[in-house]
C-alpha cells in the first residue's frame, strides 16, 4: 500500500505532530518523535512497519554488546555480522527475492513461486540508516546510545523516514540527545519545507504528467520531439521530486531542532558526471563511500584496484536502486563513465569551454534517466530491457523516421512554460538573484517573500486537495 495522498499528512499528521512536540517537555520529546514515525510509517504500511522495528532492535542490542565488550575484538564483530547479516537480509527477502525467483524462473524454465512479498516503504533508507550506527559504533567513530527510545526515535525520525535524506547517527549524535529550538531555526525551517513543498507539488507533478503519458506510449512510434520532451520532463521530475522532497525534511528537521545534511547541490550544473555525482543524492554517495568504497580499499591499492572499486561501488548502488536489470546497468553505466573520467576525460574536460563539459554531462545523465525508467515494470528479460532502452534512445534520434509529430508540438506548447521554470530552477539562478536583492534593495522589498511563500503554501495545498497525480518517486526505494 502507497501512502494514498498528502493530505493526510497535511491536514492531521503534521499539525497534531508538531504541536504535541512543542508542548511536551524536553524528556518527552523523543517519544513523540518515536511515536509519531511509527504512526506515519504505519499509515502506508501498517503490517512492515515490524520490519523496522525489528531493524532497530537487533541493531540497537548489538551497538550495546560493542560497546560493552570494547575489548574484545571477537565478540564485537560478531554483534557487527549480526547487524549487517539482518539488515541486508531484510532488503534481500523483501525487495530483491522476487526478482530473483523471476529471474531464475525465466532462464531455466522453472517454475518457482513468487511470493510477491509488497515493499516496504523506505526500506532501503531506514535499513542503511541503522545499520550504518553500528558499523560506525564497530569503528569507534561514535559513543553507543544508551538509551532505546532516543535510538528509536533516529531510525524513526518521520520526516526523512521514506525517501532520505539518508541521516547517519554521527550526523546528529549531539542533537539526539541535547537539543535547542529557536525562532529562527523554526522560521528557516518552515521556509525550507514550503521551497520543498512547492518543488514537489507545483514542478515535479505537473512536468512529471508529460513523461508519464510518453512512456506509456509505443516507444517505436515516438517521434524524436516526443522522445525528448518525455525523458526530459522524467529529468526534471526526479529531480524536483526529490529534491522537493528532501528540502521539506530538511525544514521539517530544523523545525524540530535537528540539522539534517543536505542532499541535492544543483547537480544539472555539473560539468563532469563525477561533479553530478557529488551534487545528487549527496547522502547516499557519502554512505556507499563510507561503506562500500573505502572498505574495499578505496585508492589506496593501487590504480587498477581503484578503478575496480569504483565499479563495484557503482553496481552496488544500482542495486539499491531496485530489484530490476535496468537498475543494475544504470549503476554500471555511470561507474563506467567516472572511470573513463578518471583515466583521462576528466582532464579534457577541464580545459574545453564549459558549455560543452555541461553538455557532454547533461545528456549522459538523460541518456542514464531513460535506462532507469524507461524500462516497462516488472520487465525481467535482459535482452528486453536492453530492446526497450535502445529504441527509446533512437528515438530520440530520429530512428523512427519522425522528428516532430502532433504529440510533440501539443506537449511543446503545453508545457513550455513548465520547461522553462525546471530550467531556472534547476539552476542557482534564483538563489543569486535573491541574494542580490538581500543586500541591495531596501529592506521592505524583504517583507514580500514571506507573502510568496504563502502564496506557495495555499496553492501547493489547493494542488493537494484536488490532485489525484501526487507520486512521490523515491518512496519505492
Amino acid at each position: 500500500m502507497v501512502f494514498s495522498s498528502l493530505t493526510f499528512l497535511f491536514f492531521g499528521f503534521l499539525p497534531i505532530t508538531l504541536i504535541a512536540y512543542y508542548l511536551v517537555p524536553k524528556r518527552l520529546k523523543n517519544v513523540v518523535i518515536l511515536v509519531s514515525g511509527l504512526v506515519f510509517y504505519a499509515w502506508g504500511e501498517p503490517i512492515y512497519v515490524l520490519a523496522m522495528i525489528l531493524s532497530t532492535f537487533i541493531d540497537y542490542t548489538a551497538g550495546r554488546i560493542i560497546a560493552k565488550y570494547d575489548d574484545r575484538p571477537k565478540i564485537r564483530l560478531a554483534c557487527l555480522i549480526v547487524s549487517i547479516t539482518m539488515n541486508l537480509g531484510l532488503l534481500a527477502t523483501f525487495k530483491y527475492l522476487g526478482f530473483i525467483i523471476n529471474s531464475v524462473n525465466a532462464w531455466f524454465g522453472l517454475e518457482i513461486p513468487n511470493p510477491n512479498l509488497p515493499l516496504p516503504i523506505g526500506i532501503s533508507f531506514f535499513t542503511f540508516q541503522s545499520m550504518s550506527y553500528t558499523i560506525d559504533l564497530y569503528r569507534r567513530n561514535i559513543k553507543v546510545q544508551k538509551n532505546a527510545a532516543s535510538f528509536m526515535a533516529f531510525v524513526t525520525l518521520f520526516p526523512q523516514i521514506v525517501a532520505g535524506p539518508i541521516v547517519r547517527y554521527e550526523d546528529i549524535q549531539n542533537e539526539i540527545d541535547e537539543r535547542t529550538i529557536s525562532e529562527k531555526m523554526v522560521g528557516n525551517g518552515i521556509s525550507r519545507f514550503i521551497t520543498g513543498l512547492g518543488k514537489k507539488v507545483l514542478i515535479a507533478n505537473n512536468i512529471g504528467a508529460l513523461w508519464t503519458q510518453v512512456k506509456a506510449l509505443d516507444y517505436s512510434t515516438l517521434s524524436a520531439g516526443t522522445a525528448w520532451l518525455g525523458i526530459l520532463a522524467f529529468t526534471f521530475q526526479i529531480y524536483f521530486d526529490f529534491s522537493g522532497y528532501s528540502d521539506m525534511a530538511i525544514g521539517l528537521g530544523k523545525m524540530m531542532g535537528f540539522n539534517f545534511p543536505e542532499n541535492f547541490d544543483y547537480p544539472y550544473m555539473s560539468k563532469s558526471i563525477s561533479e553530478f555525482w557529488r551534487r545528487w543524492h549527496m547522502t547516499l554517495g557519502a554512505w556507499f563511500r563510507s561503506y562500500v568504497y573505502i572498505p574495499l580499499g578505496g585508492n589506496r591499492k593501487g590504480y587498477v584496484r581503484t578503478l575496480i572499486n569504483i565499479l563495484i561501488t557503482w553496481l552496488a548502488t544500482g542495486i539499491w536502486h531496485g530489484a530490476a536489470w535496468n537498475y543494475m546497468i544504470w549503476g554500471l553505466y555511470f561507474g563506467v563513465l567516472i572511470v573513463i573520467e578518471r583515466i583521462f576525460l576528466g582532464k579534457v574536460l577541464e580545459k574545453i569551454p564549459s558549455f560543452f563539459s555541461w553538455l557532454y554531462t547533461f545528456v549522459l545523465v538523460v541518456f542514464g534517466f531513460v535506462i532507469f525508467d524507461g524500462v516497462a515494470p516488472g520487465t525481467t528479460d535482459f535482452g528486453e530491457m536492453f530492446s526497450q532502452v535502445f529504441t527509446y534512445i533512437g528515438a530520440m534520434f530520429g530512428a523512427n523516421g519522425v522528428l516532430m509529430d502532433d504529440l510533440a508540438k501539443r506537449s511543446f506548447v503545453n508545457y513550455g512554460i513548465m520547461f522553462a521554470v525546471c530550467i531556472i530552477g534547476s539552476t542557482d539562478m534564483l538563489k543569486n538573484f535573491a541574494k542580490t536583492i538581500k543586500e541591495k534593495a531596501p529592506k521592505w522589498v524583504m517583507y514580500g517573500y514571506p507573502v510568496i511563500q504563502t502564496a506557495v503554501m495555499l496553492v501547493s495545498v489547493a494542488f493537494i486537495t484536488t490532485s489525484t497525480y501526487n507520486p512521490f518517486l523515491y518512496f519505492n526505494f
